[in-house]
C-alpha cells in the first residue's frame, strides 16, 4: 500500500496551499504589481511600514550614491516580496541587486544573492533558471574558498535534483553539504540540509531514515532558537513522512501546527503547504468531499501568487476527487489541466535540469570554458597593448638618453677648452652631469618597476619570461649610470666592478644566489660609456640564458666572465659548466636575446664564437671600442 502511494502521488513537501481556516490575520492591504496586474495584498501594519522603509532606503541610496547600501536594500525588498508571495517583484529586485554587486566586484554578496534568486525561480518552477543561479553561486564560492557557501550550494543542488525526480543524487549532494557543515559547526545551514536530505529519502523507500533526518532538522532549529518559517517547513515535511507511513493523525497534527504558525506570523506563502497536504490526507482516507475545498483553495492561491511549481499535482488531485464524487465533467476538465501542466513539468525538469544543471557542473563546465576562452582572447589583446606601450616607453627613454649624453659631451669638450677662470662653471657642470646620470638611472628603475608591475598580472609563462628579460636589460643599463654618478670619472666605467654588480642583480632575479656562482677573472678595465653599454647588455643576455637553460632543476654551477685588451682588440669570454647544448641547434625561447647579442656585436665591429665542451663558452673579439 505504501509503495503504491509513493508511486501514484508525489509529495507536497514544498509550500503549496492553505487549510480550510482562511480567516485573515492581516489588518491592512497594499497594492503591488504582480506580473502585468495590480493586486491588493492583505498585509500586517508593521509589515507595511517595513516595506515603506525598504523603498525609502533605496531612494536615499541612489541619491547619495551608496551602491552597497542600495544593493542590500534591493535584497531586503526582494525577501519582503518573497515572504508575501509576490515572486515576480522579488526576482526583479534580486536582479537589480546582482547588477550592483557585479559592478562593485563584491563576490560573496553576489553569490548569496544568486542563492536567493534560485529559491524564487524554484518556487515558480523555472528550474532551468534556478540551476543557472545556483551554479553561478557555487563558482563564486569556490573561487573565494568559502566552505559555508559551497555547502549551501550543495544543499540547493540536492533540492533541484528532488524536483527532477533524481532523489538518489539529491541525497548525495545533501550528505556532502552535511559533512562540511558538521565539521565547521554551521548549525543553521545543517538543519536545512537535514530537511532536504529527508525530502529526497522520502522517495527512496527510506521512510524511517527520512523521518530520522527530518527530526534532526527540527531539533537543530529548536536548538538555535528558530521558530519561524524554516521550522514550520520542517513540520510540513514531517507531516508528509507521517502521511506515507499512514500515520494520518500525526500528519494532520503537523500540518495544523505549520498552518497556525504561518497564520501567526501573517505570511500567506507559508500558510499554503498545509492546505494541499491536508486535502491529500483526506484523499488517501477516501474522504473526497472533505478533501475538495482544500485542493481547490490551494489551486486558487497558487494561481494568484504565481507559486505554481506544484499546480499540476493539485489539478490531478481535484480531477480524482471529482471522478470519485461522480462529477465527470469537472473531472475531465481538471484532468486536461493536469496533463498540460504535467507535460510542462516534465519538459522543464527532465530536459533542462539534465542538460543545463548536472552536465554543466559535473562534465567539463562548458559555460566556464566559453568564458575562459573569451577571457583568454581579452588577455592576449591586453598583452599586445602592454608590449606596444612598453616598447614606446623604452624608445622615448633611450632616445632621451642618447640626446642627453650627446649634449653633455658637447658641453664637456667646450669646458675643456675654457681657461681656469671657468673652473667654477666646470664643477657646476660636472655636478649637473652626475645629476643627469642619477635621473637616467632613476628613470630606468621606474621602467623596471613598471614592467615588474605589469608582469605580475600575467599568467602566460612565455609572456612573464619576456617581461623578466626586459627587466634585466633595463637593469644592466641602470647599473652603468649608477656607476657614472657614483664614480669620479664621468665618462668611464670600471668593468670588473660593473660585472660584479650586474651578476648580483641577475642572480637575485632568478633566486639563484645559493646555487650558481659567478666569477669575474679579469683586471680592472675602464671603458667608455658607448662601449660599456652594449657589452653590459651582451653579458646580461648570456647570464640570463645560462641561468635559464644551463642549470636545470636548480642544479649548482659556476659562470666565469673575462674581459681584457689583447693586440689592440677587446676580448670577452663568458663560460659556464652547465649541461651545454648541441652545436647548430636553434636557440631556446623566442630567440630575441640571441638576435640582440648579434646586433650589439656588429655595433662594436666584433665577432663571436661558441664552444660546447663541459658546458658552454662564448668568445667575443671587438675592434671598435674605446677605453678611458
Amino acid at each position: 500500500m505504501r509503495l503504491l502511494l509513493l508511486f501514484v502521488v508525489m509529495s507536497c513537501v514544498s509550500w503549496s496551499g492553505l487549510p480550510q481556516d482562511s480567516s485573515k490575520a492581516q489588518e491592512d492591504t497594499i497594492n503591488l504589481n504582480v506580473g502585468n496586474s495590480n493586486v491588493q495584498i492583505p498585509i500586517i501594519s508593521d509589515s507595511i511600514l517595513e516595506y515603506e522603509r525598504f523603498k525609502k532606503t533605496i531612494a536615499v541610496s541612489k541619491k547619495n550614491n551608496k551602491p552597497e547600501q542600495l544593493a542590500r536594500a534591493y535584497v531586503d525588498l526582494a525577501i519582503w516580496h518573497e515572504n508575501h508571495t509576490v515572486l515576480d517583484s522579488s526576482i526583479a529586485n534580486l536582479k537589480k541587486a546582482i547588477a550592483v554587486y557585479k559592478k562593485q566586484g563584491l563576490e560573496k554578496e553576489l553569490a548569496e544573492t544568486y542563492l536567493l534568486l534560485k529559491a524564487n525561480y524554484g518556487s515558480t518552477a523555472a528550474y532551468d533558471k534556478a540551476s543557472e543561479a545556483v551554479y553561478a553561486a557555487l563558482d563564486l564560492y569556490e573561487k573565494i574558498k568559502d566552505r559555508k557557501g559551497i555547502a549551501k550550494c550543495y544543499t540547493s543542488i540536492g533540492d533541484l535534483f528532488y524536483y527532477s525526480n533524481r532523489y538518489s543524487e539529491g541525497a548525495e549532494y545533501c550528505k556532502k553539504a552535511i559533512a562540511i557543515q558538521k565539521e565547521n559547526g554551521f548549525e543553521e545551514d545543517l538543519a536545512l540540509s537535514y530537511r532536504r536530505l529527508a525530502e529526497n529519502q522520502l522517495f527512496l523507500s527510506s521512510l524511517e531514515e527520512s523521518l530520522k533526518n527530518m527530526n534532526k532538522a527540527i531539533n537543530t532549529y529548536k536548538k538555535i532558537g528558530e521558530t519561524g518559517a524554516p521550522l514550520l517547513a520542517c513540520y510540513n515535511g514531517r507531516g508528509n513522512i507521517y502521511k506515507y507511513l499512514e500515520e494520518y493523525d500525526k500528519a494532520i497534527a503537523d500540518y495544523n501546527y505549520c498552518y497556525e504558525g504561518a497564520k501567526k506570523i501573517g505570511l500567506e506563502q507559508y500558510m499554503m503547504p498545509p492546505t494541499a497536504n491536508i486535502g491529500h490526507v483526506y484523499i488517501l482516507q477516501g474522504n473526497y468531499a472533505e478533501a475538495l475545498p482544500y485542493n481547490l483553495k490551494a489551486i486558487e492561491i497558487m494561481k494568484r501568487t504565481g507559486n505554481t511549481k506544484n499546480l499540476w499535482e493539485n489539478y490531478m488531485h481535484v480531477s480524482n476527487i471529482y471522478r470519485q464524487l461522480g462529477d465527470y465533467k469537472n473531472a475531465l476538465e481538471y484532468h486536461e489541466l493536469y496533463e498540460q501542466g504535467h507535460a510542462e513539468y516534465l519538459t522543464t525538469i527532465t530536459s533542462r535540469i539534465e542538460s543545463e544543471a548536472h552536465v554543466k557542473y559535473e562534465t567539463a563546465k562548458k559555460t566556464i570554458e566559453i568564458g575562459a576562452q573569451k577571457a583568454k582572447i581579452e588577455h592576449q589583446k591586453r598583452i599586445q597593448i602592454l608590449y606596444i606601450s612598453i616598447a614606446v616607453l623604452l624608445a622615448i627613454i633611450l632616445s632621451g638618453m642618447f640626446f642627453t649624453i650627446k649634449n653633455i659631451r658637447k658641453k664637456r669638450k667646450a669646458l675643456a677648452k675654457a681657461n681656469q677662470e671657468l673652473d667654477a662653471k666646470n664643477k657646476q657642470n660636472e655636478l649637473l652631469l652626475k645629476e643627469i646620470h642619477h635621473r637616467v638611472k632613476n628613470n630606468l628603475e621606474m621602467v623596471k618597476s613598471l614592467i615588474a608591475l605589469q608582469s605580475a598580472q600575467l599568467t602566460d609563462k612565455a609572456s612573464k619570461e619576456a617581461m623578466l628579460a626586459s627587466q634585466n636589460r633595463v637593469q644592466s643599463m641602470g647599473i652603468i649610470h649608477q656607476k657614472l654618478y657614483q664614480g669620479t670619472n664621468l665618462g668611464a666605467i670600471e668593468m670588473k666592478d660593473y660585472f660584479i654588480n650586474l651578476s648580483e642583480g641577475v642572480l637575485d632575479t632568478f633566486n639563484a644566489e645559493d646555487k650558481v656562482k659567478i666569477e669575474c677573472a679579469m683586471e680592472e678595465l675602464n671603458l667608455d660609456v658607448d662601449t660599456a653599454v652594449p657589452i653590459g647588455l651582451i653579458v646580461n643576455e648570456l647570464l640570463t640564458n645560462a641561468l635559464k637553460y644551463a642549470f636545470p632543476k636548480g642544479s649548482e654551477g659556476t659562470i666565469n666572465i673575462s674581459l681584457k685588451e689583447e693586440n689592440n682588440d677587446l676580448k670577452l669570454q663568458v663560460s659556464d659548466n652547465g649541461i651545454g647544448k648541441t652545436a647548430g641547434t636553434a636557440p631556446k625561447g623566442t630567440g630575441f636575446g640571441t638576435q640582440l647579442i648579434r646586433l650589439l656585436t656588429q655595433q662594436l665591429d666584433g665577432s663571436l664564437f661558441e664552444e660546447h665542451k663541459k658546458g658552454t663558452s662564448v668568445f667575443f673579439t671587438f675592434k671598435n671600442y674605446k677605453t678611458a
